[in-house]
């Protein structure tokens, strides 16, 4: 899988205007007159007549035809009869929304029946009431097999609004023909011989869950001054000259070609770079988790024709496909066992299926209010851009 990967930021935007970006972004959420009601921000459901479906997806995310291989998505259509127009272009959680806030901060039609986005992004929209719920009769492979650790996650305990597309593990990446083994962010951080060497990841909740831990924090519960030792410490790596980059998914050229040797990287990345040379660790401290999120916004027209990709893509032999081609964790019970005919070789692959030991290291980052949010951003970009 070369190129762009579903993690890529924004291409060609410095800190100082990823910041201006992400501020803009708060504001705009903080405002009351944003606010929807998604029981009157509705339109006519036409999915019975209009057999289209219009969707939006971070790139590289599905597999594709290939010779004879069918991929699940042209399978989808053959069974349905639903054309579906599907666009790679949520580069960024950020940039996404200033796609569409100024639509469904209005009760206006993003032209959109279905987009993926990560957790805190999809949280967010689902709390100003820009996403519709989900039909539960319509999406019953979604309730009977999504994985129990996607579950129910605080901002939709349910799963009423939302379904898992794919998840995965944020962690160290090194280039073993470079530097020998890395065990711990720690190490990434202070070793001498990585000085100048090493790239961190411009996503916030990432980097900064990390900081946290190597502290002795924990992600999910800290307090501001747990906070403001975390951002320090990440202030000192890079004064100090250790962090040669803040990156997005350009760290995998730069890994393989040795520019840096060792680096904050997404499981799914390395997995997909076709060189034996780049490994991906579980850092010691622990692992950052993440997944992103079908939702369906707010005057969509073809919901029916939405729900029933999400019931499909919860079937676990579909699952299994799209795994194999992603190898990002499947969120669909079942989909282990069925990848023992999709491809034998990944059935105990733990970066699509990992074990119950492996989820019990992992982490995500707190929920923030709207004013904690814009100070934290605010901290990481003044150290990222600087």
């Amino acid at each position: 899988m070369a190129g762009l990967d579903r993690r890529t930021v924004l291409k060609g935007v410095g800190g100082v205007a990823a910041l201006g970006a992400s501020a803009g972004m708060l504001t705009l959420f903080d405002t009351p007159d944003r606010e929807q009601d998604p029981t009157t921000c509705v339109a006519d459901d036409v999915s019975d007549t209009d057999k289209r479906l219009v969707y939006s997806n971070w790139p590289e995310y599905i597999d594709e035809d290939d010779g004879d291989y069918v991929s699940t998505k042209t399978q989808f259509e053959r069974d349905t009869g639903i054309k579906v127009a599907y666009t790679a272009d949520v580069n960024d959680n950020n940039e996404f929304f200033a796609k569409v806030s100024n639509q469904l901060g209005s009760c206006s039609s993003s032209k959109r029946d279905l987009f993926s986005l990560t957790d805190w992004m999809a949280a967010r929209m689902i709390q100003v009431g820009w996403i519709q719920k989900l039909d539960a009769a319509n999406v019953p492979n979604l309730h009977a097999n999504i994985i129990d650790s996607l579950k129910a996650p605080e901002w939709d305990p349910k799963r009423e609004y939302s379904a898992p597309w794919q998840s995965g593990l944020t962690g160290i990446a090194y280039n073993k023909s470079k530097v020998g083994e890395i065990k711990s962010f720690k190490e990434l951080l202070t070793r001498k011989d990585l000085k100048g060497r090493i790239s961190l990841l411009t996503e916030m909740r990432d980097t900064m869950g990390f900081l946290l831990m190597v502290n002795g924090g924990d992600p999910e519960k800290f307090s501001d001054d747990e906070w403001q030792n975390a951002i320090d410490l990440l202030k000192k790596a890079r004064s100090d000259g250790q962090v040669r980059s803040f990156t997005g998914n350009e760290y995998v050229q730069d890994l393989a070609s040795g520019n840096v040797v060792a680096c904050e990287a997404w499981s799914g990345d390395i997995a997909n770079a076709g060189d034996d040379n780049l490994v991906w660790i579980p850092p010691e401290e622990g692992i950052m988790i993440w997944a992103d999120n079908m939702i369906v916004p707010n005057l969509a027209t073809h919901q029916g024709n939405a729900e029933k990709w999400i019931d499909y893509y919860y079937q676990p032999e579909v699952a299994a496909k799209l795994a194999d081609y992603n190898s990002y964790i499947c969120p669909v019970k079942g989909a282990q066992e069925a990848m023992e005919k999709v491809n034998p070789d990944n059935v105990e692959n733990e970066l699509i299926f990992p074990t119950e030991k492996t989820l019990s290291e992992t982490h995500r980052f707190m929920a923030l209010d709207e004013s904690t949010m814009r100070t934290y951003e605010g901290d990481f970009a003044d150290v990222t851009s600087s």
